[in-house]
């Protein structure tokens, strides 16, 4: 919580100060009694509140001290439901996605577990899909409707190769359309982010944002292997730190890799965890490691608390006059009550 301090020094000053001086109110009243007469004294102490003489005043110097922090203007990150969210989730469908490692296979268990993570959603966000392997596409734009966002994952359908890096490009455009980010370089074998090339995407740009500092969508990639064409992960990584938005990358499959064999041909596939690590780090995401399908859901399920909230700092001045308020009128009617009197 932040406050103005010059504020917060006038109350560690006035109400320790209040605090003895109503000590040595009651201290002198002690005094005064003393020397008065042996019937006033029976007196008093048969009419005498006790205690509870003291709560009215207790009070008093609570709502006071509520005032001065309501005059510091004090500030606090809180937790409020999201507004206005687009989720795009970008989609493995390299060869690589038939192995049976996770059964019954790769591409089946992560389309059940996306399927399962787009239904319990929350229903004002939106969902977008990317698919890619050799190149990448969008399956289906950001929508409220969760018919659609299933049936554009059922199409899935197998290619040669990984391009990781254009998947997440594709997956920013489509989530930022108004940044206009050049994505004519990102179907070929050529890398657009080669020093000297045209592009939105020079990793030398300065960032106009902070990284993770979007708070209306995220990206959510999943691979279960290395980039072997295309854009390179970390420069399209950095594209997405310049725009603030956060990814979140999950890891599917084991990491000792596994062979196998597609039109002919047979070869080992690794799980590329670095990468994707720092693809996470450099955003501000996260990043998950599944290796099998109920793996996978427990992380869509983590993912979907996070993307059902959006932190923001506020202002609590109205809080602390309220409880100045509240504190006072209670003293007031305590004593009023007890005693048939404010004081």
């Amino acid at each position: 919580m932040k406050f103005l301090w010059p504020h917060m020094l006038w109350l560690g000053l006035l109400l320790p100060a209040a605090v003895m001086l109503y000590v040595w109110s009651l201290q002198r009243r002690r005094a005064a009694l003393r020397f008065a007469n042996l019937a006033l004294v029976k007196e008093a102490l048969a009419a005498g509140p006790g205690r509870r003489r003291h709560i009215p005043p207790v009070l008093i110097l609570l709502a006071f001290a509520a005032l001065i922090m309501a005059a510091a203007r004090p500030h606090a990150v809180v937790t409020l439901p999201a507004d206005k969210r687009t989720i795009v989730l970008a989609m493995d469908v390299s060869a690589s996605m038939r192995a049976d490692d996770v059964a019954p296979n790769r591409l089946t268990a992560s389309q059940m577990a996306a399927k399962s993570f787009a239904e319990q959603l929350p229903v004002d966000i939106r969902i977008g899909v990317v698919a890619y392997a050799g190149t990448a596409q969008v399956v289906q734009q950001p929508t409220l409707n969760r018919q659609d966002v299933l049936d554009s994952i059922d199409r899935f359908q197998l290619q040669r190769a990984t391009a990781i890096g254009s998947g997440l490009l594709i997956s920013l455009a489509t989530l930022l359309p108004e940044a206009k980010i050049d994505l004519s370089e990102t179907y070929g074998e050529r890398n657009p982010l080669k020093k000297g090339a045209d592009s939105d995407l020079k990793p030398d740009e300065v960032q106009s944002v902070a990284p993770g500092s979007y708070e209306s969508g995220a990206v959510v990639l999943l691979s279960d292997g290395a980039n072997t064409r295309g854009v390179d992960p970390i420069e399209a990584a950095q594209v997405a730190a310049k725009h603030g938005v956060k990814v979140f990358t999950v890891g599917f499959g084991t990491s000792d890799g596994v062979i196998i064999g597609f039109d002919g041909w047979s070869m080992r596939v690794k799980l590329d965890e670095a990468t994707l690590k720092k693809i996470a780090d450099m955003t501000g995401g996260e990043y998950f490691h599944a290796v099998t399908g109920p793996d996978l859901e427990k992380i869509y399920g983590a993912l979907k608390s996070r993307f059902a909230l959006r932190k923001q700092e506020m202002e609590l001045t109205t809080f602390f006059a309220d409880a100045a308020a509240l504190l006072m009128l209670t003293a007031v009617a305590l004593s009023v009550w007890w005693f048939g009197r404010v004081a």
